[in-house]
């Protein structure tokens, strides 16, 4: 078990997620940034140590020395780059999603079994002040009954995003929207309301044919195993900027609406015998810091939590087991077309 010394952490994927990632560990006290790994070429105006090649930082000093190996590379090499980490005995932090299909991701558990270290899934909406809210009325039955639950995901993405030559929007590396964009509204469904079944989904790509190999529009129904319907609309075709992202529920006692890209606003709560949350006291006791945005504030939460949880030996939610079950869902839906 590593001790009460900073958690050292090396980055692997120096794009935007390994830039943001890089620059929270950086900010962290409790964390030590020591290497960058990309294969693009060092890294401008940096003091870490950069490396190339995976391989050859995991065989360095610097790899020996270090704790946790964070995967931030496309998506299509994440499982990859997560199990030669995990062979040189590493804990690893893996970019959402943790792989491209169940295979893969059941690879990388049982190899972190193997080896005895922690697999974690960057799942940081879940530290949202507002989410954990969600997760308690609906875990401690205020909402009675779930009747409904509808997830719309209005995004813009065009050509700004889907570059000649990137991986964003391939098949392979890429894999879909659900992996990319929201797969972190799928693991709050899971989280929330447990598992699907009865899938039936439609798929499009209107504003993207010559651009991308994936889907662009989809609205995808099905049903709870625990009871209720739900459903997922979602695109990247709104023009030039995001539209919405919410979680409707209509339930048994009362009705809920929560939006937001990182589900941090309350836009209804009107529920018998319960009276409306207090917002402010909801984001003063998750520990938020001037200075922070929302998605910074719930990445921070996510590093201390994973602290906590490599220090006590413990991964807790945001595992590879919840990992496994987004990525088997998204599966599903998209072989239920």
């Amino acid at each position: 078990m590593v001790g009460h010394h900073k958690i050292r952490f090396a980055v692997v994927g120096y794009g935007h997620m390994g830039r943001r990632h890089a620059k929270m560990i950086g900010e962290h006290p409790d964390c030590e940034l020591t290497a960058i790994i990309d294969i693009r070429g060092p890294v401008e105006s940096s003091s870490v140590p950069f490396y190339n090649d995976l391989d050859l930082f995991l065989g360095s000093a610097t790899g020996a020395g270090t704790d946790v190996v964070i995967v931030a590379t496309p998506n299509g090499l994440h499982a990859a780059h997560a199990l030669k980490s995990l062979s040189a005995k590493k804990h690893v932090l893996i970019e959402k999603p943790m792989a491209l299909n169940s295979a893969d991701a059941e690879a990388i558990i049982v190899k972190a079994a193997d080896v005895q270290r922690q697999v974690y899934i960057m799942m940081q909406n879940r530290f949202s002040p507002i989410s954990l809210w969600l997760k308690e009325i609906t875990d401690s039955g205020v909402l009675g009954k779930i009747f409904m639950v509808q997830v719309n995901c209005f995004w813009n993405r065009d050509g700004r995003y889907y570059k000649k030559g990137n991986w964003h929007g391939t098949t392979e590396l890429d894999g879909g929207v659900l992996f990319t964009q929201f797969s972190h509204f799928v693991d709050l469904l899971y989280w929330c309301f447990g598992g699907i079944t009865n899938i039936r989904a439609r798929m499009n790509n209107f504003s993207h044919d010559d651009s991308i190999e994936i889907e662009d529009t989809s609205i995808v129904h099905f049903d709870f195993v625990k009871g209720g319907m739900g459903c997922l609309n979602y695109t990247t075709s709104v023009w030039d900027k995001n539209l919405e992202s919410s979680i409707t529920i209509i339930a048994e006692n009362g009705s809920v609406k929560v939006s937001g890209q990182y589900m941090d606003r309350i836009e209804y709560c009107h529920v018998n015998n319960y009276s409306n949350p207090d917002i402010k006291k909801i984001r003063s006791g998750s520990g938020n810091r001037t200075g922070f945005t929302d998605a910074e504030m719930n990445h921070q939460r996510f590093i201390q939590y994973m602290i906590r949880g490599i220090r006590n030996g413990d991964t807790g939610d945001s595992n590879g087991e919840d990992g496994l079950k987004v990525v088997n869902i998204i599966g599903r839906i998209y072989r239920s077309i």
